[in-house]
């Protein structure tokens, strides 16, 4: 199989989905008036790009339980891609990110706006006031494009309890994720501090990256209890290795392919799997750099090339890695435990395993 995304056509159809929407939402918004279109705009160029990750492992998800490929299917599937980007949108507003996907982040573009028109007031803060509604926007979207997409009332019934559940569980892991940053590691064990950090894993990332989508997806389709209790394994599983991944491209990726600059991640002061592995296996100057780098938004290439220096040495990569590897393998475990979902899509999901864990992700 080449590149599983690109199986039923899939992201060209929800590119598709995801211009028809945002230019009805435009109708929508034009009566407001035409400054609306900025918001818009920042939805749209985020949207322009993207894995469809999510979008996939809900489309597969349905048709795994058996049921056929319709424009209903895309436009909910295409609701995932909607939800995804309220969370970068807003995400990148509390970490203070300045790009996303290689373009500036939302808040970033419409700061330069204000800049541009030379407006009163501080512009980084209108820059933060639109992108938190642009953001909200997008929230009120995916809960149109779901309950509008088409397919069987019966089958979004099923499905509503896990999309709500998806969009309550991600707001609190997002705090989560807040709070960790926050919340000092001293004193703790490496054991204590992998804990915290695979705990904001599981909320911020893995449920809404893959379990949630799959599971509204099969949930809808009508997928047997033990089948959907298999894909949960396999969709938390899979998703903790897909952000273990995540933050190794965060400390180690290149900027052309991660759209975000090297070593955002240790800038930001992300305390994840990786650093606490580091932090065990460092030496008292190693952990030093650690402690006087993470977090420093000033850090130049330089520093972040010792603390990427320190990471390796530790053999915090190695464990990773070593993590990742025995995750992907649960995964696929778990997907052949499943009893009676259809061939094509298991095929696709078991091919999603090693895209979603690549290393060059």
């Amino acid at each position: 199989m080449g590149n599983p995304l690109d199986a039923a056509d899939l992201r060209s159809r929800v590119q598709e989905c995801v211009d028809a929407e945002l230019a009805s939402q435009s109708a929508v918004l034009a009566e407001v008036g035409p400054d609306t279109e900025q918001l818009l705009a920042a939805v749209r160029a985020l949207l322009s790009g993207g894995k469809r990750l999510r979008a996939a492992f809900l489309y597969w998800g349905y048709r795994a339980a058996g049921q056929p490929d319709s424009p209903g299917l895309i436009r909910l599937a295409t609701a995932m891609e909607f939800f995804q980007a309220a969370a970068l949108i807003h995400d990148d507003v509390m970490d203070d990110s300045d790009t996303r996907r290689g373009l500036p982040a939302a808040h970033r573009a419409l700061a330069a706006r204000h800049n541009d028109e030379d407006w009163s007031g501080d512009a980084d803060r209108f820059g933060v006031a639109g992108a938190i509604l642009a953001g909200n926007l997008c929230l009120n979207w995916t809960e149109e494009l779901f309950s509008t997409s088409g397919l069987p009332a019966e089958h979004l019934a099923r499905g509503r309890a896990v999309f709500d559940r998806m969009r309550t569980q991600l707001m609190g892991g997002q705090f989560l994720d807040v709070v960790e940053s926050a919340r000092s590691w001293d004193g703790l064990t490496t054991a204590e501090r992998v804990e915290r950090a695979s705990r904001v894993i599981r909320y911020k990332s893995a449920k809404y990256t893959i379990e949630h989508p799959l599971l509204i997806g099969a949930t809808a389709g009508g997928a047997s209890e033990p089948d959907l209790v298999a894909l949960s394994r396999y969709g938390l599983d899979l998703g903790h290795a897909f952000q273990l991944r995540d933050d190794l491209l965060g400390v180690f990726g290149d900027p052309a392919a991660t759209g975000k600059p090297a070593g955002d991640d240790l800038r930001e002061g992300k305390r994840t799997v990786l650093i606490a592995h580091t932090l065990e296996g460092a030496d008292e100057r190693g952990r030093a750099v650690i402690d006087a780098g993470l977090g420093r938004p000033d850090l130049d290439a330089q520093g972040v090339e010792e603390m990427r220096e320190v990471i390796v040495s530790s053999g915090a990569v190695d464990a990773v890695e070593a993590e990742i590897a025995g995750l992907a393998d649960a995964a696929r475990l778990a997907l052949k435990s499943t009893g009676n979902l259809a061939g094509e899509a298991l095929d696709v999901l078991d091919a999603l395993i090693d895209f979603s864990t690549a290393r060059s992700a």
